[in-house]
């Protein structure tokens, strides 16, 4: 068993979910149901592609200065 990432964010009616170390998406009209779409879809891939070497993700922020254009 092992624990990944789940990165999501909402476009229109829909929930886009993303696991940044495996590469795989998915979608949900809940954050529920695109996170269990996001564990299928990857348990599905790392079926067929299994990761050669256990990986530590690292996750960090970072501020970009955006300007408002009139």
């Amino acid at each position: 068993m092992q624990i990944f990432m789940a990165m999501l964010h909402k476009e229109e009616d829909m929930y886009i979910a993303e696991c940044p170390e495996v590469g795989t998406v998915s979608q949900g009209k809940t954050i529920e149901e695109a996170i269990n779409n996001l564990k299928e879809a990857t348990e599905l891939y790392l079926d067929e592609f299994p990761l050669k070497e256990e990986r530590k993700t690292l996750m960090a922020t970072f501020e970009v200065a955006v300007s408002a254009k009139t």
